[in-house]
């Protein structure tokens, strides 16, 4: 997962080094900001200026194509390693949860195994750096951003699937296919979750709240719910 992780970035920084040469020789791409085929085809009729630039542009082209490529074939070889690994049926159970797709639950159980080493929900989320700083003056007590203290791949992870809370709640087709895989307890948890989640986000964000914000109170919640699908699954006690 960390390798997956490594090769994501490695591609990212690819990316910002053949942008900064092409810009270095004011060559722009107009189209859309994505790697897609069309920008590929743009990169292939590319002319560079002068003689020395077109192999400094080729190798940098050939880095994104490599680290492209990398992704994909480690995804491939973590779905087939999941499948033999003791904690698969968590990481199952844990798909039920909308935004909580593969990448997402296999993180999460990767970075902090056995749920059940934590005696209370408070606990998870304190190792995750999800619960509000505070900056008590006598009697007052003010809270304000989370840490980002703990595990920085786990918590990523679920803020990057609490984002899915901020549409309506609804089950899509591939939660669906997720959901039919599962049993009624988790399918009705991942109802539950879905109710509560949206309708929180929706109320906080019409009170003026910053999207960040509510995205941070929401994945705080959504480690609490993975913890419940864990637990359902295994049977370990969690608060």
């Amino acid at each position: 997962m960390r390798a997956r992780e490594d090769a994501r970035q490695d591609g990212k920084a690819a990316k910002v080094r053949l942008n900064a040469v092409l810009l270095r020789q004011d060559i722009r791409y107009e189209g859309r900001a994505t790697w897609g085929p069309a920008p590929r085809r743009w990169l292939a009729a590319v002319v560079c200026p002068t003689p020395a630039q077109p192999i400094v542009f080729q190798e940098y082209v050939r880095a994104v194509s490599e680290h492209t490529e990398r992704r994909p074939r480690r995804e491939a070889e973590l779905q087939t390693q999941v499948q033999t690994w003791r904690w698969a049926p968590v990481v199952e159970a844990m798909q039920a949860l909308r935004g909580v797709q593969f990448t997402v639950a296999v993180t999460v159980i990767a970075e902090l195994g056995a749920l059940s080493r934590f005696d209370h929900p408070r606990q998870l989320l304190s190792y995750l750096g999800l619960v509000p700083s505070e900056h008590p003056s006598g009697e007052r007590r003010r809270q304000g951003a989370i840490p980002k203290t703990g595990n920085a791949p786990a918590r990523r992870a679920l803020i990057e699937g609490a984002w899915a809370y901020r549409s309506p709640a609804k089950v899509s087709r591939p939660l669906q296919l997720r959901l039919e895989k599962v049993p009624t307890a988790i399918q009705d948890l991942s109802g539950k979750a879905q109710v509560r989640l949206c309708t929180r986000s929706r109320r906080v964000v019409a009170r003026g709240k910053n999207v960040t914000q509510v995205v941070g109170a929401s994945a705080r919640e959504l480690a609490a719910f993975v913890g419940a699908s864990a637990r359902t699954v295994t049977g370990a006690r969690l608060g």
